[in-house]
């Protein structure tokens, strides 16, 4: 007898939940747009029950809320939910910084320097946020802790969609980008304590220009 094959196909409730997850964090809905079970059902070719089971799953991520007469619609986010879902960042990042530069390869680092590199020749702020994840993403992996890894994640997946549009064009990526290349060096030299204290700053300073956007924002209108 042939040996059985494992399936390794996708469930559809998690093909649909990781769909909808990557456009909601990517920005392609706006706060309060409505989910139709009956629409996203003919988007991904599945039935309605992997929908609902993938929307209840996107609740629990704080991603979707239900409303009585509406339905699933995207969630949005308070200034105050952002500030302190940047709070948490300076938590859970710099207790992976930590971990990780003792294990950092010359390959992290040359891949890390090779991002901020291509971060100082792009002058699209769209692509800003992209490469700022990707750096620090590069540094905080080798720390080797995937339950951590996966909560920086989500978490910075939540304020990048506050984030994203405001704080690029409001900063512009001088000060970020002097601030990564002075990180990148204190990670070379193995120096944890001010790799640390640079980054909490660092993150610290989104949260200014968070306040910032935001005072700017009410002065308009």
């Amino acid at each position: 007898m042939a040996p059985k094959q494992i399936s390794t196909r996708i469930p559809a409730p998690d093909l649909v939940r990781d769909g909808l997850r990557a456009s909601i964090l990517a920005g392609a809905f706006e706060a309060g747009h409505q989910l139709r079970q009956d629409e996203v059902a003919e988007q991904f070719g599945t039935s309605r029950i992997p929908v609902r089971e993938a929307l209840r799953q996107l609740e629990s991520e704080g991603l979707v809320i239900f409303h009585p007469n509406k339905g699933a619609v995207v969630r949005g986010l308070s200034l105050e939910d952002v500030l302190e879902m940047l709070d948490i960042r300076v938590a859970l990042e710099t207790r992976a910084l930590k971990l990780a530069i003792p294990n950092m390869a010359v390959e992290d680092l040359d891949t890390a320097q090779e991002t901020l590199d291509r971060y100082d020749e792009t002058s699209d702020p769209e692509s800003w946020g992209e490469m700022n994840w990707r750096f620090h993403w590069t540094l905080y992996a080798p720390c080797n802790k995937p339950k951590l890894l996966a909560m920086i994640e989500a978490n910075y997946g939540h304020v990048n969609r506050f984030t994203r549009a405001q704080v690029s064009l409001a900063t512009g990526k001088a000060r970020p980008q002097k601030e990564h290349h002075e990180l990148l060096e204190f990670c070379r030299e193995g120096k944890v304590q001010q790799a640390v204290d640079l980054l909490e700053r660092h993150i610290e300073q989104t949260q200014k220009s968070v306040r910032a956007s935001s005072r700017r924002m009410e002065a308009a209108r």
